[in-house]
């Protein structure tokens, strides 16, 4: 049989089969069982039913899949206001003859060298220190004859002659004096006051001689207490500073002013208005800065060939607190007055170099909220913020924000920051408008954006 007659022979039993397929199909008929018939109807309808029912159950997971699974979390960006950075605070040193200030109780805002020496002018070389050297006098004495406490009299001193003799003495030589009669008396305490607040040199050297037996003991005394306090570049060659030869420099003179500053009887006489002294005068302290700029002390002192001096301490209120406790020396200044209005200049300037620094106003926009499906909402700064800190003291800042799905405006998302030195300030973050939820289509849409997992998100 030839290929072609194979072919033809094929088709016409494929024709047969048809015919015969469709003849069973027919109803009525005959030769096809009925039973049978309808036993294939029900396996054909339980097969339809079968795969209906799976058709929707899979559109019923995917529904209920898509409509509740969880979103993602919304995506955030965020920076921080940009905060022009503060003038660098001028400290107002004198520009004439030298100068040097020491300042406790700031070392976070200043840096840790703050409470040695500061900031100085004018080198540091010795120069005459003048009455200055009655504080010098007053703590040897008191080293070796001591007060029970700031209010204690003390032992009594009796003035003779001698005594008298001096205030003609310094009277020649153009100084400060106080009366001394022949005969009268007074306690130790009384005599260390009218030496230091009305800066009397007769006072000075009659008390020295009267702890010592004489100036050469007291010379010699002042000089082991020198050495023992670490002040080598100080020279005392008499107890009143009426000689140029009594020199220090501005270093030995901050531990000097930082001794006397925390000897409770110098401390308490020092910051006295006025002599307050039986049978004297109440004549004004010598310092006439006292009470300004809570300036507490300490000594005057004024020679001709060199100039005006002040030893001085002062409890600077700055806003930090506790005040500063500030000691300075000024050394060689053209007038007393002309001193006086340099340390009112630099202890203002230290008062001005602390400020507030304004760093955000509320409704400030600082990021934005963006969600999978298109949401989004600005992030706003909630609360005005500012900063206390020194001079230009670098201010740094960090934004911490919450994950978020969706919120309404208003909502707290975070905060920021920031931080000067030992300070830190915060203000609250909030959303500026409404997130929305996803809508059901785009749910139904964006099976595969589903399920995200929540994150935390932070910019600095």
């Amino acid at each position: 049989m030839s290929q072609g007659d194979e072919a033809a022979d094929g088709l016409a039993q494929f024709r047969e089969l048809i015919s015969d397929e469709r003849t069973y199909e027919k109803p009525g008929t005959p030769g096809v069982d009925p039973a049978l018939r309808r036993r294939r109807r029900r396996r054909g309808a339980l097969i339809g039913g079968i795969v209906t029912v799976v058709i929707l159950a899979l559109v019923g997971v995917y529904a209920g899949y898509t409509l509740t699974a969880p979103v993602g979390a919304a995506e955030v960006s965020a920076a921080v206001p940009k905060i022009a950075t503060p003038a660098a605070a001028k400290i107002a040193l004198p520009a004439e003859g030298a100068a040097a200030i020491s300042v406790a109780g700031a070392d976070a805002y200043l840096g840790p060298g703050a409470s040695g020496v500061w900031a100085s002018s004018g080198g540091g070389e010795p120069r005459p220190i003048a009455s200055i050297s009655k504080i010098i006098t007053a703590m040897v004495v008191l080293d070796a004859k001591p007060l029970d406490g700031p209010g204690a009299a003390g032992p009594t001193l009796r003035f003779d002659a001698a005594d008298h003799a001096l205030y003609d003495k310094y009277y020649v030589l153009g100084a400060t004096i106080a009366e001394m009669p022949t005969g009268s008396s007074m306690s130790e305490h009384d005599a260390l006051e009218t030496m230091l607040v009305v800066s009397a040199c007769n006072y000075a050297e009659a008390v020295a001689e009267w702890a010592f037996g004489s100036e050469s003991a007291f010379l010699a005394a002042a000089r082991t207490w020198l050495a023992a306090h670490g002040l080598s570049q100080t020279t005392l060659v008499e107890p009143t500073g009426v000689d140029t030869r009594n020199t220090s420099t501005p270093g030995d003179l901050l531990t000097l002013a930082r001794l006397a500053a925390a000897d409770p009887v110098i401390a308490g006489i020092v910051r006295m208005p006025r002599l307050d002294v039986p049978g004297l005068a109440p004549l004004p302290n010598t310092n006439d800065l006292l009470g300004v700029d809570g300036v507490s002390g300490i000594k005057t002192g004024t020679l001709d060939e060199s100039g005006s001096n002040l030893l001085f301490s002062a409890a600077l209120p700055v806003g930090t607190g506790d005040p500063l406790s500030v000691t300075g020396v000024m050394l060689g200044g053209r007038s007393h007055a002309a001193v006086n209005d340099d340390v009112a200049a630099l202890l203002t300037s230290i008062t001005n170099g602390f400020h507030d620094v304004p760093l955000t106003q509320p409704g400030q926009k600082v990021g934005r909220y963006t969600t999978p499906w298109g949401a989004s909402a600005g992030i706003v700064v909630a609360d005005r913020a500012s900063v206390f800190t020194w001079s230009d003291t670098p201010i740094t800042a960090t934004i911490d924000t919450t994950t978020i799905t969706t919120g309404a405006r208003g909502d707290d998302v975070g905060r920021i920051t920031w931080t000067a030195g030992p300070r830190t300030a915060t203000a609250s973050l909030a959303l500026d408008s409404d997130i929305p939820l996803p809508s059901a289509w785009w749910r139904l849409t964006h099976p595969f954006d589903l399920g995200g997992q929540a994150r935390s998100v932070s910019a600095g």
